[in-house]
């Protein structure tokens, strides 16, 4: 095939596969006035034609380390093989991608996401603009921390192909406190919840011991994981004890890690303000809730940049000026901004300085780091979108925050790839085998233009993404969020 033909090759398919995805965004339509518009990927059949990534460097995440020469192959949506590129078979009728100079490695994961509800306004298309940032970020499995209904729909969609965007899984709405004041709720809730085909359950606080483990029980016997918020009642060491499968924003570990007369006294009911708490802290009891936690096999999703942006100091109307702004709704940033004003006022009002807040945030990250050293397993999330947390691009901070933690660039890729494959097997129980580049994993990929196990910068450098083997190429993930930021400044 000469030059000329294989460019047009190439173009034609590329339209294909992904001009429906980020190009139908420009088709739009009238409502409440203004102008709007979504997101509808391609056919599905598009993942059959194959793909050839070729002289590329990989990044399998099976172990640390790069492979450089391959040619990696891709049909129906796996990766059917893998080989140096001086002798690779690829088909005739392959898409060549030119992986020269570039580096191959699993798409990422967002394990702490919120997508929106029926309840909210424009909520379909909004959750296709959702979609799509996550895929223009890199990131091609999510799980959705606060279920509804049409979240299921959402989730079919988006394994069928009618919705660009990632895997997604979906965990139930809500047992707290309200929702489960009693045992005989909570266990009427895990049974609604697996019968209506979520994938685990969500966990916030307000539960009393009885009830917490009244859900532990029913979930075994029903055969379905739980995940989330640490309950004061119950407390960290219990919910290691039950096995938990996640603990997300490292709920919990600091108030656990306070000395013993302060914690009888939370106990008791008396009035402990937070810097107390944070003063107590020790970092034995730090190390040994790693010790324990990594003895547990829970997984913690610490959404690090999240908390940060809850006690860092800073100027809100200048942290809305972020890039990343431009690709979220105008309400959405003009909340966050006076959710912050609102914070520095509450933080203000209850004596705690600055000073503390930094103290809050070196335990932090003490903690994840104390967690990584013991080898308790990590997942990569951010609790997006809130607090100027862009779904997508926060994921990208979140890697930041977690290096200057003292985590290696590849302990926090692992975080978003293998360690990600692992819990989906382990702990959802699906059936999937993704996270690596492997001869039969999904090909949820994402093609470098410079190597992130020397800086996790690096995975902003991105010449495309693959999901479920679809090709989307950069130009035409720019082309989507040009149209998202004209969108959103309307």
């Amino acid at each position: 095939m000469t030059n000329k033909r294989l460019t047009r090759t190439v173009t034609l398919s590329v339209i294909v596969l992904a001009g429906l995805g980020a190009l139908m965004l420009l088709r739009s339509r009238e409502a409440n006035g203004r102008t709007t518009s979504g997101f509808i990927a391609a056919p599905v059949n598009a993942a059959n034609q194959p793909v050839a990534f070729t002289d590329v460097t990989l990044i399998p995440m099976d172990r640390e380390g790069t492979v450089p020469g391959q040619t990696v192959v891709v049909r129906d949506g796996r990766i059917i093989s893998i080989g140096p590129s001086s002798s690779a078979a690829i088909p005739t009728d392959a898409v060549r991608i030119d992986g020269r100079g570039k580096f191959l490695m699993p798409g990422l994961a967002e394990m702490h996401a919120h997508v929106q509800g029926p309840q909210a306004a424009n909520a379909e298309e909004m959750n296709r603009d959702i979609m799509f940032l996550y895929i223009a970020n890199g990131i091609t499995t999510i799980r959705a921390m606060l279920g509804a209904p049409n979240q299921l729909i959402l989730r079919e969609q988006l394994a069928r192909g009618e919705v660009l965007g990632p895997t997604m899984y979906v965990a139930a709405p809500s047992l707290n406190g309200n929702t489960a004041p009693h045992a005989e709720a909570a266990m009427r809730l895990v049974r609604e919840h697996k019968g209506n085909g979520y994938d685990l359950l969500k966990i916030h606080p307000g539960l009393t011991r009885e009830a917490y483990d009244a859900m532990v029980k029913t979930a075994r016997e029903v055969d379905i994981t739980w995940a989330g918020h640490v309950s004061s009642q119950v407390g960290v060491e219990h919910i290691l004890d039950s096995r938990q499968s996640t603990i997300d924003h490292l709920d919990g570990y600091i108030e656990a890690a306070a000395s013993d007369d302060l914690k009888k006294a939370m106990l008791s009911g008396r009035t402990v303000s937070l810097p107390q708490v944070w003063r107590s802290v020790t970092d034995d009891r730090i190390r040994a809730l790693a010790r324990r936690t990594k003895e547990a096999g829970t997984w913690n999703v610490p959404t690090m940049f999240l908390w940060e942006s809850f006690w860092a100091p800073g100027n809100p109307a200048e942290w809305a000026k972020r890039e990343e702004m431009r690709y979220a709704p105008r309400q959405w940033v003009t909340n966050w901004t006076n959710q912050k004003n609102q914070r520095i006022a509450a933080d203000a009002g209850n004596n705690v300085t600055s000073a503390d807040a930094a103290l809050h945030i070196q335990l932090r990250r003490k903690m994840l780091k104390a967690l990584a050293d013991a080898g308790a397993p990590l997942l990569m999330g951010t609790d997006s979108p809130q607090m100027f947390n862009v779904p997508g691009f926060a994921l990208h901070r979140e890697l930041q925050v977690a290096v200057e933690a003292g985590l290696t660039p590849f302990q926090v890729l692992e975080s978003g790839s293998r360690n990600v494959g692992r819990y989906v097997a382990q702990d959802l129980k699906k059936d999937e085998k993704f996270g690596t580049v492997a001869v039969g994993s999904r090909a949820d990929l994402v093609l470098l233009d410079a190597n992130p196990l020397e800086n996790v910068r690096n995975l902003t450098s991105r010449a495309g993404v693959m999901v479920k083997g679809r090709w989307v190429p950069r130009s035409e993930i720019d082309k989507g969020l040009q149209a998202l930021a004209t969108k959103y400044a309307q």
